[in-house]
């Protein structure tokens, strides 16, 4: 399957969390700030991309995150109502380019690029001896 047949650049999704105590730092590390952990903004922005693309995908097809590069620019504390963005900025045959970006209001918290590739759910599973 070509993903260049159904994804097209501009797709675009947007998500909006209100940061939990279980998704800071200072849940994961004992020690460190009570504010929004990178790992989970950038979970929050792998979602947000699979959220773009999701509902072109034919049935029995599903995509996973196969790169990041991420700034995290600001902190978030607990209770921040985060705004996540992702954009398709390039199509390959097999894989997705998103640009991501996460804000507090206008402040932003983070950016970067995010890749995601095509996957046959049953190819995958059986390839896993799943």
């Amino acid at each position: 399957m070509d993903a260049r047949d159904f994804i097209k650049i501009g797709m675009s999704a947007e998500r909006t969390l209100v940061v939990p105590k279980e998704r800071t730092v200072g849940h994961f590390v004992q020690g460190m700030p009570m504010v929004y952990a990178t790992p989970m903004m950038i979970l929050e922005m792998e979602m947000t991309s699979g959220d773009a693309i999701r509902s072109a995908l034919q049935s029995g097809w599903v995509t996973v995150g196969t790169e990041v590069d991420i700034r995290h620019l600001a902190a978030a504390l607990v209770g921040a109502t985060v705004r996540t963005t992702a954009k398709v900025v390039a199509v390959e045959r097999r894989v997705i380019r998103f640009e991501v970006e996460a804000f507090e209001g206008t402040r932003k918290l983070g950016e970067g690029r995010h890749a995601r590739g095509l996957v046959n759910v049953e190819m995958f599973n059986k390839r896993l001896g799943a």
